[in-house]
């Protein structure tokens, strides 16, 4: 697993952002697939997330991801859900003791924030169709209404797909300049004609900055670019492999 350092200061904060390896799966899943929305064997996945959530200090069954459909909705939670009652959405925030809430990645940017202080945790999965819509904004909102203070909240991002890897059209282009001009410093020229490559990382860092959070991390590591130690859907595609395992980004209140 990785750690942000900015997090992992803090007390009573535990919190991972899990690589590929450690797990029981194999194939494409190898070896620590937690995606519960890939085709990887049932019980493979639950034994990679039951290892997460002993390191992360919780029961595997309070573990808890959502069922993420790139929005920017947030969920707050207090007990544990299942798999056929959780919600719908891509952030979750909390302030229940014991229980760790996470995100499932496989290129998109994984954000974590804590404010220990005030004992608020969040997490958040930011495509690039979140953040746009504005799903960083939203969990730190969604904190704050559980005591949390934007001013003291560390947020960090894992492991994301970055600009040299993501290549994108003219449309999608037009969306950002669209929402916004100064949105073209993110893309930088393509050596397809029309194309540009999108920086997904330096996106997220502008939108947490005018969320009002000033501590943020950024772990700087790209997950197309290391086969090796992480899952990419845009790899896998590019391989016109079967499927592609998902990575849990989790954070959690310890005693």
């Amino acid at each position: 697993m990785l750690q942000a350092s900015s997090l992992a200061r803090l007390t009573p904060i535990r919190h991972a952002f899990f690589t590929r390896s450690g797990g029981v799966s194999q194939g494409v899943y190898a070896t620590l697939n937690g995606g519960t929305g890939s085709n990887d064997a049932p019980d493979k996945i639950a034994e990679n997330r039951a290892r997460m959530a002993t390191i992360l200090g919780v029961t595997a069954d309070r573990l808890l991801t959502a069922y993420q459909i790139h929005s920017p909705d947030v969920v707050a939670v207090e007990e544990p859900w299942t798999h056929d009652t959780r919600p719908r959405a891509d952030a979750i925030v909390t302030k229940t003791l014991r229980l760790a809430i996470g995100v499932s990645t496989a290129d998109c940017g994984p954000l974590l924030f804590a404010d220990s202080q005030a004992r608020v945790i969040g997490a958040a999965h930011a495509g690039w169709r979140g953040a746009l819509t504005g799903v960083i904004e939203a969990t730190v909102a969604a904190m704050e209404k559980l005591g949390a203070s934007r001013a003291r909240i560390a947020a960090a991002l894992g492991p994301t797909i970055r600009q040299p890897n993501y290549e994108v059209g003219p449309e999608f282009v037009a969306r950002f300049v669209a929402a916004h001009a100064d949105n073209a410093r993110f893309f930088a020229a393509s050596p397809k004609a029309g194309h540009a490559m999108f920086d997904l990382p330096g996106y997220i860092a502008s939108r947490i900055k005018r969320a009002g959070v000033a501590n943020f991390e950024d772990l700087g590591l790209c997950t197309y670019a290391e086969p090796d130690r992480f899952y990419s859907f845009r790899r896998a595609t590019h391989r016109h492999e079967p499927d592609y395992g998902r990575h849990i980004n989790a954070i959690a209140l310890a005693d």
